[in-house]
């Protein structure tokens, strides 16, 4: 990591704090919070908004973790892919999906994907993901596709978390935050 593991003796939080990020994680620090964790009001925000965005969301958790995996595939933020790759396997998505998700990124999914491991929604989903992702303008025609088939309430939150997955990558990757070992 480009910056120090943050410790309260190096940079003191508030208890409350850095309990409340430990409930959330399930007891340990992860490497992001230890870099979150040197600005209280990131560190503060981040764990509401976060927990909400994980656990909040009525959207389809495999479509957003979907999302998520393609994110972190684009972006090189191999932090995130290591720690979503497996929530996507836990919300029904399958070891073959996740293969076929790394191929498409060696292509160019915001074009399109074809590949048959995927259904015709995860297909528009990682296309979406890309095209938030590398063009951040979405084709009207794709969005139709999914407005046609989800809520809109869900293609909030899907957007959403897909936004968001954005945001983390770009501090997981210019910081240089690797997986814990």
């Amino acid at each position: 990591m480009r910056i120090p593991d943050w410790t309260p003796e190096q940079h003191p939080q508030p208890k409350e704090l850095v309990d409340a990020i430990l409930a959330r994680r399930g007891g340990a620090l992860l490497n992001l919070d230890k870099a979150l964790l040197w600005s209280e009001p990131v560190a503060a925000g981040w764990n509401v908004y976060m927990r909400n965005v994980r656990t909040g969301l009525s959207a389809s958790r495999k479509l957003c973790e979907l999302g998520i995996c393609t994110v972190a595939l684009l972006t090189g933020a191999h932090y995130e892919y290591h720690h979503h790759a497996p929530d996507f396997l836990k919300a029904g998505g399958t070891q073959a999906e996740l293969d076929a998700l790394q191929r498409a990124v060696q292509a160019n999914p915001a074009d399109g994907v074809s590949d048959k491991s995927f259904d015709e929604m995860s297909q528009w989903v990682v296309q979406y993901a890309a095209q938030m992702t590398q063009r951040v303008k979405v084709d009207d025609a794709l969005f139709e596709k999914l407005q046609a088939k989800l809520s809109t309430t869900e293609i909030l939150e899907l957007t959403t978390a897909i936004a968001t997955y954005n945001m983390v990558a770009r501090i997981l990757v210019a910081l240089q935050i690797t997986p814990e070992t």
